[in-house]
């Protein structure tokens, strides 16, 4: 009976090691690009003049004079683009801060930075300062800045990761509160304009406002890329991490600041475009649980992109002819959503859990020679000898009082 039991984490080979299971394609591309294809058709295609999706080619190649043609290549293309480069930044800012701060829950509304951003793009708004439209991304990354800086510094420099998070909370509301003091001084037409861009809005968005996006990606993308390895090691927390060779602060100062490049130009054209980075991080976790933090920075960047691109749809075409804020579809649906995988991966690891522990009480599990696992401790009492082995469970040794150890 015991032979016919398999440990969950793969097979032994004959000296005792396990080997790795094999992991198969899960179906994470292939949904992905379906979903990514079908949300820009219809944004492509849904609306008013309404576009057949067999005529969007030649609208887009042949340069269609018609009203349908200066729609689509004049207002959706670059609406299109811009809701997947900022659900591209959203999602990769999003995991950043999560691996950084060792927390599925620090999200950029969660600390600071996206109401930082939003605090310096509407302040020149509501106080009448004619400032040119390329300044805006500056204004946005000034108070993303503030915002994050000043979460770091009431956190003491990001010596805890919990600390930070609760501490961001504090000040994110601190800068609502502010904004909440503009609207109160603006006029009737401020208003508006403010209230449709702390929702988040893609409205009326042109090839100049995605053209604006380009100087800032060209910073941020390489700073991705020497970011994810750390992040990696972060994983394992600041003493481990430390041992590496990692200054825990200084790595967590620097993936706020990456987090800021992403999300200030992207909150100055868009406006702060709600839990996206909370949504886009946990789908990329839940298609791949066993990936680190390389492939799940990659595909947060493509979930991000596919959430505000679904998103945009219903914003549109919901209550139409009037359009609602991207940013109210993008918090209706990625709360619960992100609730559910967190919930979904909290029983899947408890199940795994579960499993191991009961492969270590009916010996499936067989001590691999020459490791730790079975081995006495130097010095320890013949009945408090135990090992853990490398999923974190704890093995009975020889000599045990049996029904008295867990498998914890």
């Amino acid at each position: 009976m015991r032979a016919a039991l398999s440990a969950p984490s793969g097979a032994q080979d004959a000296t005792g090691r396990r080997r790795p299971a094999r992991r198969t394609p899960g179906p994470q591309p292939l949904l992905a690009l379906a979903l990514l294809a079908v949300s820009s058709v219809c944004a492509l295609s849904l609306g008013t003049p309404h576009v057949p999706p067999h005529r969007l080619v030649g609208a887009l190649l042949d340069g269609d004079t018609t009203l349908a043609g200066i729609v689509v290549t004049e207002l959706r293309v670059p609406r299109l683009l811009l809701a997947l480069l900022a659900g591209a930044c959203l999602g990769a800012a999003g995991l950043v801060l999560q691996e950084a701060l060792r927390n599925p829950l620090a999200v950029p509304e969660m600390l600071g930075v996206s109401s930082g951003a939003a605090l310096g793009v509407a302040a020149p708004l509501v106080l009448t300062l004619s400032l040119p439209a390329a300044v805006q991304p500056l204004l946005a990354i000034g108070g993303a800045a503030l915002g994050g800086g000043l979460t770091l510094l009431a956190a003491g420099l990001g010596r805890s990761p919990s600390a930070v998070l609760l501490t961001g909370a504090a000040v994110a509301a601190a800068l609502q509160a502010a904004l909440l003091v503009l609207m109160v001084m603006a006029d009737q037409l401020d208003l508006q304009l403010i209230y449709r861009y702390l929702l988040g809005s893609l409205s009326a968005r042109t090839w100049d406002d995605v053209a604006g996006l380009w100087p800032w990606l060209l910073v941020a993308a390489p700073a991705l890329v020497l970011c994810a390895p750390v992040l990696s090691v972060m994983r394992l927390g600041d003493q481990d991490a430390e041992a590496l060779g990692v200054r825990a602060q200084r790595a967590r100062l620097a993936a706020l600041a990456i987090a800021v490049v992403l999300i200030a130009p992207v909150t100055a054209v868009c406006g702060p475009v709600a839990w996206v980075g909370f949504l886009a991080p946990h789908l990329a976790r839940w298609f791949a649980p066993g990936a680190g933090a390389v492939r799940w920075l990659s595909w947060s960047v493509v979930w991000g992109a596919v959430v505000v691109t679904a998103a945009d749809v219903p914003a549109r075409l919901a209550l139409a002819p009037v359009e609602t804020p991207v940013g109210a579809w993008t918090a209706l649906l990625g709360v619960p959503a992100g609730v559910a995988l967190m919930r979904s991966g909290g029983r899947g690891r408890a199940r795994r859990a579960t499993a191991d522990a009961a492969a270590v009480r009916t010996g499936a599990r067989a001590p691999a020679a020459g490791s730790a696992r079975g081995v006495p401790l130097p010095g320890a009492p013949a009945h408090t000898r135990r090992s853990r082995d490398a999923d974190g469970g704890a093995a009975p040794v020889p000599g045990a009082p049996t029904g008295t150890e867990d498998a914890r």
